[in-house]
């Protein structure tokens, strides 16, 4: 997608998309053959649930279908929200990422797994997990010392709440 489309496509789309409380993360546009595809991802603070996506898509199509932003022939839809191990990319993304799992790409080199505690205007606070019985330490991290940040997906984790319930 070229930028100017990209960028055309977003000044439309974008109040649209905040109109339903939702951040427009991207846009893309892709060719399967002879259709095209516009793939929209939308998030929020609270993430964004199934009539959510509904809604936002329905906005969508109608403007699309009322404009010439996507130009002559067909083309199809779809609005979903960010994977299961999306980059982090934003300030937003850091603050929505908050006590998950993170995979950090370093400036200096390296890799670093950790926990994101809190995130400020300068990084973010986070737990790296101890390994073979060893605690957990806390290690600060600027954002200009992150090349890289992905969310990694945890299928163990247990939910400290609700064992302090227990």
């Amino acid at each position: 997608m070229s930028t100017t489309q990209s960028e055309r496509l977003r000044g439309l789309l974008e109040p649209l998309v905040t109109s339903q409380g939702l951040d427009l993360e991207e846009i893309e546009v892709d060719s399967v053959g002879r259709k095209r595809v516009l793939r929209v991802v939308v998030d929020s603070d609270t993430g964004a649930d199934l009539d959510q996506i509904a809604d936002v898509s329905r906005v969508l199509s109608a403007k699309l279908d009322e404009t010439d932003a996507m130009g002559e022939g067909e083309y199809t839809l779809e609005v979903g929200t960010p994977g299961a191990e999306r980059p982090l990319t934003e300030h937003r993304h850091y603050v929505r990422a908050t006590e998950r799992l993170v995979k950090f790409q370093l400036a200096e080199g390296g890799e670093l797994v950790a926990r994101i505690l809190k995130v400020d205007d300068e990084g973010v606070d986070t737990e790296v997990p101890g390994v073979k019985g060893r605690k957990a330490t806390a290690r600060r991290v600027a954002f200009d010392d992150i090349v890289r940040a992905r969310v990694q997906v945890e299928f163990s984790r247990k939910d400290n709440k609700k064992e302090e319930e227990a």
